[in-house]
């Protein structure tokens, strides 16, 4: 099967063509670093890092460019207020997003440009605009005309008739309302860089184009970024880059949002739920699986219930996987995924059908090994394994069983097991004398301690939440 992208673009799922054999080349809108991360930011994030890693798998090289937005008027702002200087408050906030994608399990960017490092890539851009009739100077600041290109909002589907963009702050001398700054004019005291149209600093929409023409070329595969980036930024980049004369991206693709009541989590809302916080809280693994196994363009709707949920779900996983590596030892994972979960996985990331072959197997797995077909269970394992190591959340792989976190986790499960198995054992004592009263007591405050216990022919066994049944 043919894999297949919906691209916001043609506004239907394509079918999925690079432009170079064998290569997919990818730019993602990452992080404006006003501030730490919260879920709603990282979702982007790990969406196309399950992207990433399906192309990875389906045999492709992947060129994966995230980049960041280390200067803005939030960035600017917080430094005035704080006293710090602006870089220093970007970089901060940078290494918390670097933290948060690496505590979720995203792979590292093949490229992670900052805006403020591409500045002469920005005025090259601007002076072929200006030259062209596409842009103009005016009072410092360097605006882009969008009457002057006949794409212009083909992305967001608007007409320009009935366009309101209104002007920022010191955005003066416009031809047009509707034009959009590319540099903006020097304020006293702001961080500034010298052009040949004055001191100032760049627009945001600029600073993605010049970094995707720097390093991805004149056209490219993919460009994503959330569902709320469609206009103004991703129509502004569209416009600029198509107009200097590149082809840029061949599709778009664009996730939804993490709400709560309903709106969009963000930091002017007041509700939004910090992954430094969050890691804390619930172990990252588990966040991986309820912020990735929604389908990439559904909006997921945040509650303390849904992560249990998933809390819950990701443990009948585990439960059978330790069950069989117990009985029979370390399993490797299949060499391939089953076929119905690469063909959901190639029908534009169809990641809620993929995860219900992984519960299908995890339930046959547990028939399996009630039936004591040890073979059977090693088979549906060794599938289970494949199938999450695409999608990031293998407790078995060495991101998420060795080293750090992991480590301390492990020690602190060895902590708790030894605890559990005295208290296993006065249960059994009881079962023993026949007093079967106590015995189930015991087992009834375990459970209500969050853990469930099995007894099978080896023996009592316990684990964290819901019972293995799948």
């Amino acid at each position: 099967m043919t894999l297949r992208l919906y691209d916001t673009s043609a506004r239907q799922i394509r079918d999925f063509v690079p432009l170079r054999p064998g290569c997919v080349s990818i730019y993602l809108c990452g992080a404006t670093v006003q501030a730490a991360p919260h879920i709603g930011h990282i979702r982007s994030g790990l969406n196309f890092d399950i992207m990433r890693r399906w192309f990875e798998h389906r045999g492709l090289d992947v060129t994966f460019v995230r980049n960041v937005t280390d200067i803005d008027d939030k960035i600017i702002a917080k430094s005035a207020d704080q006293g710090r200087p602006w870089w220093a408050i970007g970089y901060e906030n940078e290494r918390a997003f670097n933290d948060g994608y690496a505590a979720l399990g995203c792979l590292p960017p093949t490229c992670e440009p900052r805006a403020t490092g591409h500045v002469p890539e920005m005025i090259d851009m601007m002076r072929t605009l200006i030259d062209s009739g596409h842009a103009y100077a005016a009072d410092g600041n360097v605006y882009f005309s969008v009457r002057s290109h006949e794409g212009y909002l083909k992305l967001s589907n608007q007409e320009l008739d009935n366009l309101r963009q209104p002007s920022g702050d010191n955005e003066t001398g416009k031809r047009d309302p509707r034009d959009f700054a590319m540099w903006k004019a020097a304020k006293p005291g702001e961080p500034s860089w010298e052009t040949p149209w004055g001191t100032g600093r760049p627009g945001w929409h600029l600073e993605c184009s010049a970094m995707a023409h720097k390093y991805l070329g004149r056209e490219f595969d993919i460009h994503g970024g959330g569902v709320d980036l469609v206009f103004p930024h991703h129509e502004n980049e569209i416009a600029q880059s198509e107009a200097f004369g590149d082809v840029f991206a061949r599709y778009w693709v664009h996730n939804a949002w993490v709400t709560m009541s309903g709106e969009k989590m963000s930091k002017s809302l007041g509700n939004s739920v910090l992954v430094s916080e969050m890691v804390k809280r619930w172990r990252p693994i588990v966040l991986r699986y309820y912020l990735g196994t929604p389908h990439y363009r559904s909006t997921i709707e945040y509650s303390e219930e849904s992560l249990r949920e998933a809390e819950a779900a990701f443990g009948r996983i585990e439960g059978f996987m330790h069950r069989v590596a117990e009985m029979t030892g370390e399993v490797a994972p299949a060499d391939e995924v089953p076929d119905a979960f690469a063909e959901a996985m190639d029908d534009d990331l169809g990641v809620p059908q993929a995860l219900a072959l992984v519960h299908t197997t995890v339930r046959h797995g547990n028939q399996a090994l009630s039936a004591d077909d040890k073979e059977a269970a090693t088979r549906h394992l060794a599938d289970l394994r494949a199938m999450l190591g695409v999608l990031g959340l293998d407790p078995m792989a060495e991101q998420w069983s060795g080293g750090g976190a992991a480590k301390a986790a492990d020690e602190l499960h060895g902590v708790v097991d030894s605890l559990v198995a005295l208290i296993l054992e006065q249960r059994q004592a009881a079962r023993g004398r026949k007093d079967y009263a106590t015995a189930d007591a015991i087992r009834d405050e375990l459970a209500r301690a969050g853990l469930t216990i099995e007894d099978t022919p080896s023996g009592p066994r316990w684990e964290i939440g819901s019972s293995s049944a799948s």
